[in-house]
């Protein structure tokens, strides 16, 4: 009996892969063998990111409030301070966001968490 051998779904398989590995560099975009390691590697470092974008922007956000607090003369662990003692519903990325494109609203929102008159 012939040896039974299932290649129209072994190269759907591949040719789907290969697909995804088009532009890289060389052998990375079409041997299989280094392709596919290629391809797994780049799913791994997929996984990873995603967590380590949500720190990069936690860390940008935090570096934003605080040059905003500085110009408004108060430091930003104080100003957070007040902010979660006070019980007001602003988060990091709305203050950051607020820091950048309304200075003038964030130092407004500053001195009433300060109690600044």
């Amino acid at each position: 009996m012939p040896r039974s051998v299932n290649v129209v779904a072994a190269r759907k398989r591949r040719k789907k892969l290969l697909s995804q590995t088009r532009g890289n560099f060389g052998p990375r975009g079409n041997v299989w063998t280094v392709a596919k390691n290629t391809y797994e590697k780049g799913l791994g470092y997929a996984y990873r990111d995603r967590r380590t974008k949500k720190r990069h922007f936690r860390a940008l956000w935090i570096v934003r409030i605080n040059a905003a607090c500085h110009e408004v003369g108060v430091s930003y662990s104080a100003f957070m301070g007040q902010i979660n003692k006070g019980g007001y519903q602003l988060n990091r990325k709305v203050l950051a966001d607020l820091a950048m494109n309304e200075p003038q609203a964030f130092a407004a929102i500053a001195k009433e968490v300060m109690g600044v008159k």
